[in-house]
């Protein structure tokens, strides 16, 4: 297929001098958001206990182990600054991400064991379910730092018994079992309860020498008493037996290697467990990168710190997309599908590290006064209109046949309204893109270059493609809603206006409610807010965007479940024509 993808066609230019001197501030403001993000993070990696505290315990933090476990430059963290319930501790209390272990593409999470010792907290569980889904969504391994002193019980009634809560990790692991992805855990510190099921349901188990995995820890065993209340009796007999569990908790690593026979491998050094998951990791199911290559990898012609001038703060201010992804694609080089269709939507082929992906993403500016063809107006980029949505069908589902994971690059404003795009069908337009991308096995990723709004969000490869996203990434200049502030404040009062003015009562307070509802919308829509809701599963540098669609592709292609020959795909040669 060397004519086809070895040489694409090159796009995207140099910025010209005017160019950098007119967006200095725009660099300045999005610079500001990722100092603000940089805050964020900094302060979920320092919560709890300090690592010279950990460290002088005789322990490494997980920060420190998943140092030495991944490859280095690879690892690609994702939820952050997850943390729904606005937790006192400021975090769900696991880290988790992509990377590579000896050279294999893995999902890594462990338990921050310098919080609680590892403990679940409020907003966890999703937090592992997000995690677990994407190791199905890439098929590729996942790897637990185990290290989880079982539930906070001060708050166990916000996340023990739902149907997302604690104990549906333990399904997903089963799940992934079932799928054949493996699930390999080093597992350190006291594991009781959650945190001993958390221990016992991966696939591989390996151990540290003072680890223990149990049903129960010491502080249940102690806590039994036959009187139904506590007394001074009770309580001496409980420190008794507290001190008892403290220096003996059951499942030790003793009773699980040499009794049960749980513990495939018992470590000496902390250092030794994660040596143990690089070396099976060295035989986990890849496929040579060169199989699935279709060029040499090659960096962008222009330099990722363009993003930062091209993609306007301003959610207001026109952008050329082209010209953002000849930032991030291999050489710069693309196949666009069908350019002369649907304006308002880029569709083609490109490369990252050498493999083959599809990306789909709003054209922004005026689309000129034939455009849409079934209106009276004319048409505006970032909306979505008949030819765009039919184009975004066609273009899916051919990925879908020629098995093409697909990058989405969102910076929409909804799906055009009123009866002439009711006439021309949008509605139905807008579910059948559902449909197509269901119909597909294909994973997917979302890039939300800056708004996420209404339903071309759900239509646009969104998070809410459960089957097919893998992840959602924002950038400084995300915003999602379902429409913008201003917007929601005259749909919300105008017809409250009306009465007002009809009544000849001023119309002041009125005002004053748009104003709050529309700075309520923006503050609840930026992209820490974003993150740490799970609207978006990482917030990354425009610098770092590259790196995580690399990662993405290298997953996809290690191990994928299905595999269309290059010399019968037909996307590219519908575009050669």
């Amino acid at each position: 297929m060397k004519p086809y993808f070895k040489e694409m066609t090159a796009f995207g230019s140099e910025l010209s001098k005017g160019q950098i001197t007119s967006t200095e501030e725009n660099l300045k403001k999005i610079k500001e958001v990722e100092n603000e993000v940089k805050k964020e993070v900094d302060r979920v990696k320092n919560a709890g206990f300090s690592e010279e505290t950990i460290n002088v315990r005789g322990q490494l933090t997980v920060w420190q182990r998943l140092q030495y476990l991944v490859d280095p430059g690879t690892w690609c963290p994702m939820h952050t600054l997850y943390d729904p319930a606005e937790n006192d501790e400021g975090t769900t209390n696991v880290i988790d991400g992509l990377g590579k272990i000896s050279d294999r593409w893995a999902v890594i999470i462990g338990f921050d064991n310098k919080v609680f010792a590892g403990a679940w907290l409020p907003g966890q569980s999703d937090n592992i379910l997000r995690a677990t889904h994407l190791s199905k969504r890439l098929n590729i391994p996942l790897v637990w730092l185990v290290n989880c002193s079982g539930v906070k019980l001060t708050e166990q009634e916000k996340f023990y018994a739902d149907r997302r809560g604690g104990g549906a990790a333990f399904f997903r692991h089963a799940e992934l079992e079932q799928l054949g992805i493996p699930v390999l855990t080093g597992i350190y510190g006291t594991n009781p309860a959650g945190g001993g099921y958390h221990a016992i349901s991966p696939t591989i188990l390996f151990a540290h020498k003072n680890c223990n995995v149990a049903v129960g820890g010491g502080g249940i065993l102690s806590g039994m008493t036959p009187k139904g209340y506590f007394d001074q009796e009770g309580a001496e007999a409980l420190i008794k037996s507290a001190k008892q569990y403290k220096d003996e908790p059951p499942g030790s690593a003793k009773i699980h290697f040499d009794e049960t026979g749980f513990f495939r491998y018992v470590y000496e050094e902390e250092t030794g467990v994660l040596d143990g998951l690089k070396d099976y990791m060295q035989d986990m199911p890849a496929y040579n990168p060169k199989f699935y290559r279709v060029a040499e990898p090659a960096p962008p012609r222009f330099p990722s710190e363009d993003l930062y001038r091209l993609i306007p703060f301003n959610q207001k201010q026109m952008y050329a997309f082209e010209e953002v992804l000849a930032r991030l694609a291999d050489g710069s080089e693309h196949m666009e599908f069908r350019p002369d269709y649907g304006p308002e939507v880029y569709t083609g082929l490109c490369k990252m590290d050498g493999f083959l992906v599809a990306c789909i993403g709003n054209r922004q500016g005026y689309l000129g006064e034939e455009y849409p063809e079934y209106a009276p107006y004319a048409g505006i980029g970032g909306k979505l209109y008949r030819q765009g949505l039919i184009k975004m069908n066609e273009f899916v589902t051919l990925c879908g046949r020629d098995r093409i994971p697909i990058i989405w690059f969102q910076d929409t404003t909804g799906i055009d309204v009123g009866d002439p795009a009711e006439k021309a069908e949008l509605l139905g337009l807008g579910q059948a893109l559902i449909y197509s991308i269901q119909q597909t096995e294909i994973p997917m990723m979302l890039v939300l270059l800056r708004k996420g709004t209404a339903a071309a969000h759900y239509i646009m490869g969104g998070p809410t493609a459960n089957r097919h996203n893998a992840f959602t990434l924002g950038i400084p200049t995300t915003e999602i809603y379902v429409m913008h502030g201003e917007t929601a404040a005259a749909a919300s009062f105008s017809r409250r206006l009306v009465k007002e003015k009809d009544a000849g009562r001023p119309l002041g307070p009125v005002i004053e409610k748009m104003n709050k509802i529309a700075r309520e919308y923006h503050d609840n829509s930026r992209p820490i807010y974003c993150a740490k809701n799970g609207f978006v599963d990482e917030i990354s540098t425009m610098n770092d965007i590259r790196k995580y669609l690399m990662a993405f592709a290298g997953a996809v292609y290690q191990n994928p479940k299905s595999i269309c020959p290059q010399h019968q795909m037909l996307l590219p040669r519908s575009i050669k024509g």
